[in-house]
């Protein structure tokens, strides 16, 4: 077993893998200035379309909480399209990627405010609520062709406590 140690999710140590969805970066006031839009704050990217079923599309997903530590060994990747992670609660979750199922997973911890975008094929660990209720809203390729890849590790790695 190796351990990894959590780290604070950033926009800039999560750029290889994907995009920090949060409300601080510029933004312009919209609805009789009463909102603030943060625009544009993910690069949704899907295959070409092999038939007319492929699309975008916005799913729940309701996932079991976990606790620190967590031990995993299953990654999975998505080579058809991004997919973005938006929390439906304030609860941090933890996010794991890896370069490669031969590289070492990295592990971070959102603030409870922050919301995810993997870039396609980015190898991710499972959705990891750390609190319930588990709720996010999932923007992602929904289709009929593959998918989805499934790796595990021979030896499971824990993400330790902070």
């Amino acid at each position: 077993m190796s351990d990894i140690h959590p780290e604070p999710l950033t926009a800039a140590a999560f750029a290889p893998f994907g995009d920090v969805l949060d409300a601080t970066a510029d933004f312009r006031l919209i609805n009789d200035g009463m909102c603030q839009r943060h625009h544009d704050r993910a690069r949704l990217d899907f295959a070409a379309e092999t038939d007319a079923t492929n699309r975008p599309g916005i799913s729940i997903f309701k996932a079991t909480p976990r606790a620190l530590p967590y031990r995993f060994d299953l990654i999975e990747r998505h080579p058809e399209g991004s997919q973005a992670f938006i929390p439906m609660s304030e609860q941090p979750f933890l996010v794991i990627v890896a370069a490669s199922p031969q590289d070492k997973p990295r592990a971070f911890l959102t603030n409870g405010a922050q919301a995810i975008n993997l870039h396609r094929g980015t190898w991710h660990g499972v959705c990891t609520p750390l609190s319930a209720p588990g709720l996010f809203a999932v923007v992602d390729r929904i289709g009929t062709s593959a998918n989805l890849e499934e790796y595990r590790y021979p030896q499971p790695w824990v993400v330790l406590a902070l």
